[in-house]
């Protein structure tokens, strides 16, 4: 199995697994486990060490998890929308993978769509309808 398949399947059980209530309740069980022996190990440098470090390294390894799992949302959200926009008549297609353009083009697309927008917003103080299909 490559390595980017194996990462990609641990990523998603690991995800599955720490998104779970039950996951939730014994990040909590172990935080109250530490806190009540507190005083039994005297509150020292290691108790407080044993804590620092665990929570340092659980929240190191979980920000690659969240960015794992949020990169592949979006990348299945943007082709959703990317066949949403195909599968629309009417539509215009130059906007299908346009996260993928650099900054001046995708600024060009917003100010366009702004435009429509505020042209939009004037006609319906006119009292005309803001729809509208594009131009073909």
């Amino acid at each position: 199995m490559p390595a980017v398949s194996l990462y990609s399947t641990l990523a998603k059980k690991a995800a599955r697994f720490t998104g779970k209530p039950a996951t939730f309740l014994l990040a909590m069980l172990i935080v109250v486990i530490w806190a009540v022996t507190g005083p039994l190990f005297g509150f020292s440098d290691t108790w407080q060490l044993v804590i620092n470090t665990g929570t340092t390294i659980v929240t190191f390894l979980m920000v690659f998890l969240i960015q794992n799992t949020q990169n592949r949302d979006t990348e299945a959200m943007q082709v959703k929308l990317d066949e949403l926009i195909r599968a629309t008549k009417g539509a215009h297609n130059a906007l299908l993978d346009l996260e993928e353009l650099d900054e001046q083009a995708l600024r060009d697309f917003k100010q366009r769509y702004e435009a429509l927008a505020t042209a939009a917003r004037v006609a319906l103080e006119k009292g005309t309808l803001d729809t509208d299909t594009p131009e073909t």
